[in-house]
């Protein structure tokens, strides 16, 4: 699964995702996206679901671009732990996507196939999203 190798501080603060997506917005190395529509933060674990669904229903033919990277740590304390004495340890991390982000990118694969395996990839992030094509494609 995705995690950065290091980071300057251990643990970060929930924050919230405001407004559009900054850059990331354009289709850079395929042909065809997943585009996200609504704010959400999606977990290494559910970047890594719509991976494998993705490269299984192309049967491995083609190339797959992941162009997001899960970099925040999400900490959590223990069950039924009281409450005070600090903030809880990291558990996982997430990215937090904003509406208009390209999160997958494919190449070398028909348009029916790349819309197919996107959709099974949809499914497993809890996001909405949209499958973006170049133009003339």
């Amino acid at each position: 699964m995705l995690s950065p190798k290091r980071t300057k501080f251990r643990k970060a603060h929930k924050g919230r995702i405001h407004g559009d997506a900054k850059g990331g917005t354009t289709l850079n190395f395929g042909s065809y996206g997943l585009k996200a529509v609504e704010p959400a933060r999606v977990t290494a674990r559910q970047i890594e679901a719509a991976r494998r669904a993705i490269t299984r229903h192309m049967k491995r033919v083609g190339k797959v671009w992941i162009r997001i990277f899960p970099d925040v740590p999400v900490s959590r304390k223990p069950a039924e732990v009281r409450m005070g004495s600090g903030k809880g340890t990291p558990e996982y991390w997430v990215c937090r996507v904003h509406p208009g982000r390209i999160m997958f990118e494919m190449d070398g694969v028909p348009k029916q196939l790349a819309v197919e395996a996107f959709t099974l990839a949809a499914a497993k992030l809890p996001i909405k999203t949209r499958v973006v094509a170049r133009l003339g494609e």
